[in-house]
Order: C-alpha cells, then sequence, then structure tokens
C-alpha cells in the first residue's frame, strides 16, 4: 500500500528571517513554518514583532532588532544560539529606503539606506556565520531599482546594488563550507503596506510595466524565497534572481 509523504521541504531545518513582520518576508516565515522549519523573524517595532508571531501560530521565535545595530543582530544570533544552536537558511530580509532626486538628496538619506541596506545585511550574513552548517542557505533581498533608472530611487538602488556583488565574492569564500549565497530581487509587490500607501495612479503606473499588468503577491515572492531556501535550489549559487513579472526585460 502506497503512502503519501507529508515531509516539508524545510523539516527539521532552522531560519532566521530578518524584517519579516510584514509583507514578503511574512509571507515567506509563514511558508517556511508550514514546510516545516523553526523560524526566527526580527522586526524594529515590538508589537508589530509579536503580532508576526501570533500570525504564523508555531514554530516561530520573534526577537527585536534593528539590522542596522550591530548590538541587535549580536542579540538575535545569541538568541538563536541559546534556543536551537545553529541555522541553516539566513534570508536577510531587512531593508528600506527614501525617494530622493539629485540635488536633494540629504546625508541622512543616504547613511540611513546605506546604514540598513548595504552595512546591516553585510554584518547580518558575517554573524550569522558561526552558527551556520554547512550546505547552508544564504539569500539576501534586492530591488528591481538597482536594474533600471527609476527617477528619485539611485539611493535606494545603490545600496541595494551591492548584493550581488556580496553574493559572488562569498560564493568563493565559502564554497569549502557548501553554504550557497544568491539575491531574490522583487519587483512591484502588492504587500498590505505598499497597497496601503499608494496611490491609485502610482499603481496604475507599476501595472502598465508588468507584462501580465498586475503586481505581484507577497506569496508569489515567498514561493521563490522558499526555492532558494530549500535543497530544490541546490545548484543555483551566486545568482540574482529576478521575480518582477518580466517588469525588467520589456
Amino acid at each position: 500500500m502506497s503512502t503519501i509523504s507529508t515531509t516539508g521541504k524545510l523539516d527539521g531545518k532552522v531560519a532566521v528571517i530578518t524584517g519579516a513582520t510584514s509583507g514578503m518576508a511574512l509571507a515567506g516565515a509563514k511558508l517556511f513554518v508550514d514546510e516545516g522549519a523553526h523560524v526566527f523573524i526580527t522586526g524594529r517595532h515590538p508589537d508589530a514583532v509579536d503580532e508576526a508571531v501570533r500570525q504564523i501560530g508555531r514554530n516561530v521565535t520573534g526577537v527585536q532588532a534593528d539590522s542596522a545595530d550591530l548590538d541587535d543582530l549580536d542579540r538575535l544570533f545569541e538568541t538563536v544560539k541559546q534556543k536551537k544552536g545553529a541555522i541553516d537558511v539566513l534570508w536577510a530580509s531587512a531593508g528600506g529606503g527614501e525617494q530622493g532626486s539629485l540635488g536633494e538628496i540629504t546625508e541622512k538619506q543616504f547613511d540611513a539606506a546605506f546604514a540598513l541596506n548595504a552595512r546591516g545585511t553585510l554584518f547580518t550574513v558575517q554573524k550569522a556565520l558561526p552558527l551556520f552548517n554547512d550546505g547552508g542557505s544564504i539569500f539576501m533581498t534586492g530591488s528591481n531599482a538597482s536594474l533600471r533608472g527609476y527617477p528619485d530611487w539611485s539611493v535606494y538602488a545603490a545600496s541595494k546594488a551591492v548584493l550581488p556583488a556580496y553574493a559572488r565574492v562569498w560564493v568563493a569564500e565559502l564554497r569549502d563550507r557548501r553554504i550557497r549565497v544568491n539575491v531574490l530581487t522583487p519587483g512591484q509587490i502588492a504587500t498590505p503596506m505598499m497597497m496601503a500607501a499608494l496611490p491609485a495612479e502610482l499603481k496604475s503606473q507599476f501595472e502598465s510595466v508588468i507584462p501580465r499588468r498586475e503586481m505581484g503577491s507577497p506569496e508569489e515572492i515567498a514561493s521563490v524565497a522558499l526555492f532558494l531556501a530549500s535543497d530544490d535550489s541546490s545548484y543555483i549559487n551566486g545568482l540574482e534572481v529576478v521575480a518582477d513579472g518580466g517588469s525588467t526585460v520589456i
């Protein structure tokens, strides 16, 4: 008599997802748990972390942490060490940035974007490494803003453009440990936060450049994240995986 396997793609794995209190990373955390992982999530605001933990429901540990703050990162990985002892998957997803036209960009905008997206991502990965199991998967959230010339987004785009460079170098540095490093680059995604703030005119503008004329969903990005986290992507290494519905190729 045949049996149906109920094995999840991340059974027994420990995953850390930064910036996972909403949107794509929260959808990913839910999916990772459904696929058998224990997930550590972070966010800047304690109430948001608690709410995300409530939504995920099981096999999750929430840690209030700002990825631009190295002390917070130390506390995050000390929590992981104490509770689970090791990491199999790291999704460095925390990031953000503001619009700013050339001629009006401030030092504060520049420093904030690079502190979180470039510096924070680097130290998130570096501080995770002592806990990382050989053969694990690291991936970072990029942005298709770094692939096209969107007006007013030069600082944000530049701070995200460093991530594929990190991945290429880290692949070489980590090859003896068989740890894979990739970049997940989404396009225009209809996260609850974006949809609440997005004027109808801008939403239409976003959709006009997507071949299917419809923004992506957080769950669609979560599926790509699961692919990168799992053994399904065992031969994918050092790549920028673009999930933007084709908006950067037409």
